[in-house]
């Protein structure tokens, strides 16, 4: 046990070591340069397309006994694998956000002062299931001028490594081969180790179930943005003019349309005044989808077909077809059920009343609220970041998707010519 403890902390030391040499050659490159990184980077995924499905599949077979909706997450496919490289081409398009100016101003000594985004340095992601993320996070962390450590799941070890493996020449092209390194070992004890090597790494962002948050924030000495948890919640309002169809359609949507996705909802509460005409066709509609649909008194009363709620059920992110289902007396109750349950990620409301929709907005405490669109808008490449690092939960240092811009800190630059404080 203690040899296998040794080689993962040196597995880890030496990784970190590699990415603090490169992380001052990666911010060294010019804009221009990064941009020019990731647009070779596109290409090369889709050359190794055969090499990273061949590795996914190996992956594939043995996560025989995961879960429906982690194998969705964890399988790759041509279409799969085009998504990836578009969206390190969109990450290459946009704009710097090293080196922008957020604030300036001469004050009145004469020194000129401004507030510029500069890299964060070294960041490590730790994922699990997803290998897409694995080319997301370098190419944000590479656009941000950052390098980056990526500490994926088992699960998915051997896609990750082919998915490096295919991004090392274009890294190599441009001197800052060492700017994306995998942390090669499956072992758990990594993380631990990883996330107390202060001075070595600035930022960790977690991507995964509770375990992994509970480990990562119980053992980090480092600054952590949490990816947490994505209990999302629906609400159908009282105020429905003209738009029960949307309604139905919305909460469809938010369920079934990828179930096993952190921004598919997992509660939906309808008000009391309009569940009788909702809510039979939506749990009706959400069976046929292969729903299981868990009610409380009242939504069992309006289709017997449901299944009891319990108070777990109401905590619960299910990842897969289960919806728990609430009657409730009035938008603040709503709220109130959110805020005791939720995981502050996105909530969404539909209803025909603009003073309804912001009130519901100015009460969920949530890093995105849809009103009257399916909270499966909550993703990077929807709000135009090209892709996303992670959703954030936390409010600071981030909140919600995570672009490249969100990638950076700041730095004060002062420029006088000559002053001195009396």
């Amino acid at each position: 046990m203690q040899g296998s403890e040794h080689h993962v902390e040196r597995v880890c030391r030496e990784s970190a070591e590699r990415t603090q040499r490169a992380r001052l050659a990666i911010a060294s490159l010019s804009g221009g340069e990064r941009s020019a990184l990731l647009r070779a980077m596109a290409p090369a995924l889709l050359d190794a397309a055969p090499s990273i499905l061949d590795a996914n599949q190996r992956d594939m077979e043995a996560g025989n006994d995961l879960s429906a909706a982690l194998r969705d997450r964890l399988r790759l496919d041509a279409s799969r694998i085009e998504s990836m490289a578009e969206a390190v081409r969109m990450i290459a398009a946009q704009e710097d956000p090293v080196g922008r100016v957020v604030d300036g101003r001469v004050l009145p000594n004469g020194i000129r002062l401004e507030k510029r985004r500069v890299p964060l340095g070294v960041v490590l992601v730790i994922y699990e299931s997803r290998p897409n993320v694995t080319s997301d996070a370098a190419a944000l962390c590479l656009k941000a001028g950052n390098a980056i450590l990526l500490k994926g799941g088992r699960e998915a070890a051997h896609s990750n490594r082919a998915i490096v493996e295919a991004m090392r020449p274009a890294l190599a092209e441009f001197g800052v081969e060492d700017s994306v390194v995998f942390v090669d070992t499956t072992e758990r004890s990594a993380i631990p180790t990883l996330v107390t090597m202060r001075g070595m790494i600035d930022l960790v962002i977690p991507r995964g179930g509770g375990g992994l948050m509970k480990v990562v924030t119980e053992a980090a000495t480092i600054p952590v943005v949490k990816h947490d948890a994505g209990l999302c919640h629906l609400y159908i309002d009282e105020h429905l003019d003209g738009m029960k169809q949307a309604a139905i359609d919305i909460a469809l949507n938010a369920k079934t349309q990828r179930p096993g996705v952190c921004n598919a909802i997992e509660t939906l509460l309808v008000h009391e005044s309009v569940a009788e005409h909702v809510l039979p066709v939506i749990t009706g509609g959400m069976r046929d989808a292969g729903v299981e649909v868990r009610g409380d008194e009242r939504v069992r009363e309006l289709d017997p077909a449901c299944s009891p709620v319990s108070d777990e059920d109401w905590d619960t992110e299910y990842l897969g077809l289960t919806l728990s289902v609430r009657v409730v007396p009035s938008l603040e109750e709503a709220c109130a059920h959110i805020r005791a349950h939720g995981s502050q990620h996105t909530e969404a409301i539909v209803t025909s009343s603009i003073d309804a929709a912001q009130r519901f907005v100015a009460r969920v405490d949530s890093a995105s609220v849809m009103v009257n669109c399916s909270t499966r808008f909550a993703d990077g490449g929807e709000y135009g970041l090209g892709a996303e690092i992670g959703i954030s939960t936390d409010k600071l240092h981030a909140r919600g998707p995570m672009g490249a811009q969100d990638l950076t800190t700041f730095q004060w630059v002062l420029t006088g010519s000559g002053q001195v404080r009396g």
